[in-house]
């Protein structure tokens, strides 16, 4: 039979500090993933407000007056908006990375090498995200 391990009355956040690579991709793949639902949701319920004007009447798109139309427009002249859509970029090109770096562990493919794919994961997400903020925020007025 096994001892249990006692934690006392606080559970010690200071473990934090032994986690291996291993352990940190599988914290950030679980972070993004519900990040990403969450976004899922939230852009399901703005977009289901605005979408009931555009399906009706074609004059209105096409003069842009509809509700989806400005309030697709309004959203994206603002920073903040922005900002979140370079974030959700950094959170699902990680998601993506490390899926795929799963897989290939899954495979058999690079199991010695799991810490240096984690983090070149990481790297490579800056990467793409530094290199596309130009794009995300061309035309935005702070």
């Amino acid at each position: 039979m096994s001892q249990s391990y006692n934690r006392g009355l606080i559970e010690d956040f200071g473990r934090w500090k032994e986690f291996s690579a291993g352990m940190w991709a599988w914290i950030f793949h679980k972070f993004t993933g519900w990040m990403l639902i969450g976004y899922l949701f939230t852009h399901i319920a703005v977009l289901s407000t605005a979408i009931g004007a555009a399906a009706g009447d074609p004059a209105a798109i096409q003069q842009e007056t509809d509700v989806y139309t400005t309030t697709i427009q309004g959203l994206e002249s603002l920073f903040i908006i922005r900002v979140l859509e370079v974030g959700l970029l950094a959170v699902a090109v990680f998601h993506i990375l490390n899926g795929l770096r799963l897989l290939m562990v899954d495979l058999g493919v690079g199991l010695s090498a799991q810490d240096k794919s984690f983090y070149a994961s990481l790297v490579l997400t800056g990467i793409i995200t530094i290199a596309s903020v130009p794009t995300f925020m061309d035309g935005v007025t702070i």
